[in-house]
């Protein structure tokens, strides 16, 4: 049987050194061309990508000379035989000549499908690499459309209070305000289960239903309330993308004039507000006000870390979200046990959080898809704050009631 190589060139406005990182560093790979990455980039060291589609090549590294050359086997699920990529990095017009390979591939009717679908998803992939080191933007994020919902915890026996007659899918906290979710009558815990013909069992099934679709485009959502199975076709909103600012010190006062506004708010309204009223849990599984205020410095130490990590280049992945566990909230309510002790902690991280930002070493800076995903994630609207401050204003409604 003849083999085929099929052959890729692209130039790209950034060092080699970048790209080479772009090609051996897991997080720089999961922003242009996988959603799950581990390598080990030296002659013998693994090689892993895995894409939401299912997809997913494994192999290992033969060559590795930084900001020159990189090279590995390839053996793609469905895929005859293991091939070969090599990719070299040429310096060319104040940037980088990428010049990619991908030789063994075989011939014949085995080979047709596999062919055609290696071809696209490097000239893709090339495309968007380009678009994620000249502008930070990574093209299957900033063109996938929104649903608008906020997610909750979801297990067996979330489903039987609930009277779902399912423990697989993923549980509404509520819906974004002016998105589509909402307008198509979506709520709280409503469990979805199926979205675009595709079965949702995690969050990382909502993008595998999303690939294709964009914004304004329909889709059936089908879900539980209770115990009755409903289903509503919905409109895909635009993805709202915020502008950018140039510096870390900029992205750190917009942070910062937000976090204003958070206090300011929650200030306002625990005014008056009693240690009993705050320790009130309206039903034996929900959560009282300071249960919510501890849960929020938790989030706000978990922005610390995806921060470093990010900045490091070396983040964590997780197969699904795991779920809140009370012991987490109760120790922090132990270490904390007032009201004020709590907040003053919860404004003590968010001014850490901005602190990290503003001391940001200025080589991230260059790294413009870690950057640009850095400051979308912290320039959103503030979700999950007024989604707790809803929660805490309906357990102290419930305590002045008892």
């Amino acid at each position: 049987m003849s083999e085929q190589t099929l052959s890729f060139t692209q130039q790209v406005k950034a060092p080699p050194e970048e790209v080479y990182r772009a090609f051996t560093n897991v997080t720089a790979l999961r922003e242009w061309l996988c959603d799950v990455a581990t390598v080990s980039p030296h002659p013998g060291g693994r090689l892993y990508l895995w894409w939401t589609s299912g997809y997913y090549t494994s192999g290992s590294f033969t060559q590795a000379e930084e900001g020159k050359k990189v090279a590995f086997t390839w053996f793609g699920r469905g895929e005859p035989a293991v091939t070969q990529v090599q990719v070299n990095f040429t310096p060319q017009d104040n940037g980088t000549l990428v010049t990619l390979a991908h030789s063994g591939i075989g011939s014949g009717e085995e080979w047709s499908q596999s062919t055609v679908e290696i071809e696209k998803g490097w000239e893709n992939s090339l495309k968007n690499l380009v678009s994620v080191l000249e502008t930070g933007e990574d093209h299957r994020f900033v063109m996938r459309p929104m649903l608008g919902i906020m997610l909750n915890d979801f297990n067996a026996k979330i489903a039987e209070q609930l009277g779902v007659p399912v423990s697989k899918g993923i549980r509404l906290s509520g819906t974004v305000e002016g998105m589509k979710a909402g307008e198509a009558g979506l709520q709280a815990d409503d469990i979805i289960v199926g979205m675009a013909d595709v079965e949702i069992l995690n969050f990382d099934s909502i993008e595998k239903a999303l690939s294709g679709y964009r914004a304004g485009d329909e889709i059936e959502v089908v879900f539980f309330r209770g115990s009755e199975k409903k289903s509503v076709m919905m409109e895909l909103s635009k993805r709202p993308l915020p502008e950018i600012p140039a510096s870390a010190n900029e992205l750190a006062e917009l942070v910062k004039a937000q976090h204003q506004e958070i206090e300011t708010q929650l200030d306002e309204f625990l005014e008056g507000v009693s240690e009993e009223d705050a320790d009130f849990k309206p039903a034996p599984d929900s959560w009282s006000l300071k249960d919510n205020l501890a849960h929020l410095i938790q989030g706000e130490r978990f922005n610390h870390i995806f921060i470093v990590e990010l900045v490091g280049g070396n983040e964590r992945f997780a197969d699904d979200y795991g779920g809140n566990i009370d012991a987490f909230n109760q120790a922090t309510i132990a270490t904390y046990p007032t009201i004020q002790d709590l907040v003053q902690e919860y404004k003590r991280s968010m001014n850490e959080t901005v602190q990290i930002l503003i001391h940001i070493p200025d080589e991230f800076m260059a790294r413009k898809g870690s950057y640009w995903r850095l400051a979308y994630n912290f320039l959103e609207q503030p979700y999950h704050f007024y989604l707790h401050l809803d929660q805490m204003k309906a357990a102290i409604g419930e305590a002045k009631k008892n």
